[in-house]
């Protein structure tokens, strides 16, 4: 059985700590926002798809075991962490995109007549938790989908093999996975295939061009950014010096040493055989207007 990267029931949230990864598997409880903006930009829980979860089902239990008794509080609570959640990792688009679509449900169900704040407030709390179930369906038919493309591909006599890069299992979604028969994930896809994904897949790409070999994209719709024309307008996230100059916070690199560490690279979309998608495979250049038809 694969680890749970989430457990949930309402009103309760605990995440894999993956920082502890391989020597123990330790569950860390995520209280509110604020613990769940932390376990996000601290990396205890990572994975574009992961991120998102955490983030909407932090909120939940938070709502959940602390519920607004105004409308007015609910309106501006739910707003303003679902700005410091996607301000946590600035990268991965999901939580973005999970965000905006909340502020717009929110907004829609707010203008109805005759709600309640207890009402609004177990409808919100509904829809962060429906992103667990479809979480895992979408990972499924990225699953499938990609398999059969690679199969029926594949003019090797023993089969496709397959390597993955970056985190493709189930730590980076809410428990399935995306990448389970292709090369990697993707933290963001954007209107021309450009991809955004932990740093090393741009030299993967390239040695797979080099060498003939299929380079493929897993990513779900919701890590797709049909908003940014290339990947020259991607933000990429900065992390910490220390987490390449110490181990266990213990410095292991010589005095002195300058680190720049960028967490992503982006591939052009030139070096991308196909993107896989819960709703099809897709080549770079058809993705956007395959995407904008299926969403």
């Amino acid at each position: 059985m694969s680890l749970e990267s989430v457990r949930y029931c309402r009103g309760s949230l605990q995440v894999l700590n993956q920082l502890l990864l391989p020597q123990s598997s330790q569950y860390d409880p995520v209280t509110g926002v604020r613990e769940g903006a932390d376990a996000i930009r601290t990396m205890k829980v990572r994975g574009a798809p992961a991120i998102a979860i955490v983030g909407s089902l932090s909120l939940a239990v938070e709502l959940t075991t602390s519920p607004p008794q105004l409308m007015s509080d609910l309106l501006s609570f739910v707003r303003e962490s679902l700005d410091h959640l996607v301000g946590a990792r600035p990268t991965a688009v999901n939580m973005k995109k999970a965000a905006d679509e909340l502020n717009a449900f929110l907004a829609q169900e707010a203008e109805k007549p005759g709600v309640t704040v207890q009402g609004l407030t177990d409808s919100v709390i509904q829809w962060a938790e429906s992103l667990l179930e479809k979480d895992v369906k979408d990972n499924r038919m990225i699953g499938d989908l990609g398999a059969q493309h690679i199969l029926q591909t594949t003019d090797a006599p023993g089969g496709a093999v397959i390597m993955t890069h970056c985190n493709t299992g189930s730590l980076a979604t809410a428990g399935y996975g995306t990448a389970l028969a292709v090369v990697v994930g993707a933290d963001r896809v954007v209107a021309n295939g450009d991809t955004a994904n932990k740093v090393g897949t741009y030299q993967l790409a390239v040695l797979a061009k080099h060498h003939g070999i299929p380079f493929y994209v897993a990513a779900p719709s919701t890590s797709c950014d049909l908003s940014l024309p290339t990947g020259g307008s991607i933000v990429i996230e900065e992390r910490p010096s220390q987490e390449l100059t110490d181990i266990n916070g213990v410095r292991v690199a010589a005095p002195g040493i300058g680190v720049w560490n960028p967490a992503f690279d982006v591939t052009p979309h030139e070096l991308i055989t196909s993107i896989i998608t819960e709703h099809g495979v897709f080549r770079p250049e058809e993705l956007k207007k395959r995407l904008s038809r299926a969403l």
